[in-house]
């Protein structure tokens, strides 16, 4: 199981009700199992950071790079490699 803060569990609800374009597209996709079989979550809190999707039976996570990520390439890079470390694959 990998760990998160609090505080983010808020934040990602916030974030569940400001969805962008994209991400209802791919959501529409992705919720009620649909693909395979398999469970996706939205806006999941992981560690200190938040991914767009997320399914814990394979370990993945899915990130919709957006305007929101326009000028931080830095730091989605740096929470990427800590959230691999616990073995999510991207």
């Amino acid at each position: 199981m990998i760990l998160f803060r609090y505080i983010n569990i808020v934040y990602a609800r916030k974030l569940r009700t400001n969805i962008t374009k994209s991400e209802v597209l791919l959501w529409n996709y992705l919720k009620g199992k649909q693909v395979l079989g398999y469970d996706f979550l939205r806006q999941k809190p992981i560690l200190d950071f938040i991914v767009d999707f997320y399914c814990s039976e394979l370990n993945l996570a899915i990130e919709i790079d957006g305007e929101s990520h326009y000028g931080n390439e830095n730091k989605d890079e740096i929470r990427q490699k800590e959230i691999k470390k616990y073995g999510v694959s991207f």
